[in-house]
């Protein structure tokens, strides 16, 4: 098999959540541990932290990757889901995965790992793991793909756990309500290992991760008391961040929620530095300036054309877009105009409530199973006040948004990862 058709083995071999949804989530972890039993346990030839959390999981993560870069650390990375190319998931200080190993991994070990009947997204952090360990990295970090106590990431014993935050998402899976959520979320609170929580939420919320760390003796540090003085401005350059011992920090990412993110990395560092890694303030200020260069990270707020101002971004749940809508509405534009599209798995009505009524709205489906009907969701979106028409694909939407919208107007795209996804081959060749 060549690349093409390895990656749609894969596909019709190995079902994954983030294209057909809850059909291919596998509760526990009996096949991860499987695999990594066939494969040696890779994780354990290096040092690795694991990021979990509702949003912000990504832009943690890579922020992490890209100042451990700096620091001189060779940095495997971790994440889900890909936007354009399935090898943006597995990146060694910000180069992604080869093409020639994965056709050789499925090859190679296609025999042992098919009677286990892993999940794409089980599989796939295998192949990662065993990457990092052929290619000698000091530190690799992992995000957790859902959930936390029972997601296949959870086999490895990092040296620091980060959640970032909790809010709805998942439901089906990790519970109706904040503190259960957060429950299943704090599974990866591992014994004597140092947990950092970005945003501490309610007070049950936080009760919560209390309590695991006091069972496990994992001690518990909350960026936001930790980082009490952190301060940040959004300016219309970017962001600026301020913290007791880092000054001026300049943000590469320009997502209405960094400033959030900043604070978590910020204290993360400083847990690192006090375990024993080697940490310079350069290392930390080049990786804030230099993150999407470093590891290659897409769909965080990034502006895909001038003018028309095109911007797009991933947010997908009502945590995350709450953010986005204020944003759009802050934002300078003569009109606005909105290209959305959601998964059919998702709190619609919760999310629709939140967005603004002033743009113009091109209601549209991404190519996975997962995406909701765009008549559906013009229909559920017109009780909101929110009006404009449907399209049946991203690239139809988008191509309507900029024929109607004028040089001072802007554009965004949103709404789900998988509509950012087909949006992006639009713009990424030029």
């Amino acid at each position: 098999m060549n690349y093409e058709e390895t990656i749609a083995y894969l596909y019709r071999q190995m079902p994954e959540y983030q294209r057909i949804g809850h059909l291919a989530y596998k509760e526990g972890l009996d096949n991860s541990q499987q695999l990594d039993e066939i494969f040696g346990h890779p994780h354990r030839r290096y040092k690795t932290i694991h990021v979990g959390g509702t949003n912000g999981k990504g832009s943690t993560s890579h922020l992490l990757a890209a100042i451990l870069q700096e620091a001189g650390y060779k940095v495997g990375l971790y994440t889900s889901p890909h936007l354009v190319d399935f090898r943006e998931r597995i990146r060694v200080n910000g180069e992604i995965i080869n093409k020639q190993y994965v056709v050789d991994f499925v090859e190679k070990y296609k025999d042992q790992f098919e009677p286990v009947m892993p999940s794409f997204f089980e599989l796939t952090m295998e192949m990662a793991f065993l990457w990092f360990a052929e290619q000698e990295v000091d530190v690799a970090v992992i995000e957790v793909g859902l959930g936390g106590r029972l997601d296949s990431t959870n086999i490895i014993s990092p040296d620091l756990s980060i959640i970032t935050n909790i809010g709805y998402d998942h439901m089906k899976f990790l519970g109706n309500t904040l503190p259960k959520i957060a429950s299943e979320k704090a599974g990866i609170i591992k014994q004597y290992t140092p947990i950092v929580i970005g945003e501490m939420g309610n007070t049950d919320v936080a009760q919560v991760f209390i309590d695991k760390a006091k069972m496990v003796e994992a001690p518990i540090v909350f960026a936001e008391w930790y980082m009490s003085n952190f301060k940040a401005e959004h300016t219309e350059y970017g962001w600026l961040f301020h913290a007791d011992n880092y000054l001026y920090v300049e943000g590469d990412l320009k997502g209405p929620a960094q400033d959030k993110n900043a604070r978590t990395v910020i204290t993360a560092v400083e847990v690192l530095l006090e375990i024993g890694y080697t940490i310079s303030k350069e290392a930390v200020y080049n990786g804030f300036k230099g993150v999407t260069a470093l590891t290659g990270l897409m769909g965080r707020w990034q502006q895909l054309q001038l003018s028309p101002k095109i911007i797009c971004d991933i947010a997908h749940n009502e945590h995350g877009l709450r953010y986005i809508a204020k944003q759009l509405l802050i934002e300078n534009w003569s009109r606005l105009h909105i290209v959305f599209g959601m998964a059919n798995d998702k709190d619609v009505d919760s999310v629709l409530s939140l967005m603004p009524k002033v743009g113009h709205y091109y209601f549209t489906r991404a190519s996975v199973d997962r995406a909701l009907d765009e008549a559906t969701l013009q229909e559920q979106a017109k009780r909101f006040g929110l009006e404009g028409s449907s399209y049946p694909s991203v690239v139809e939407a988008i191509h309507a948004a900029k024929e109607n919208a004028n040089e001072n107007d802007l554009i965004f795209i949103g709404g789900s990862s998988f509509v950012v996804a087909d949006a992006l081959p639009l713009f990424l060749d030029r």
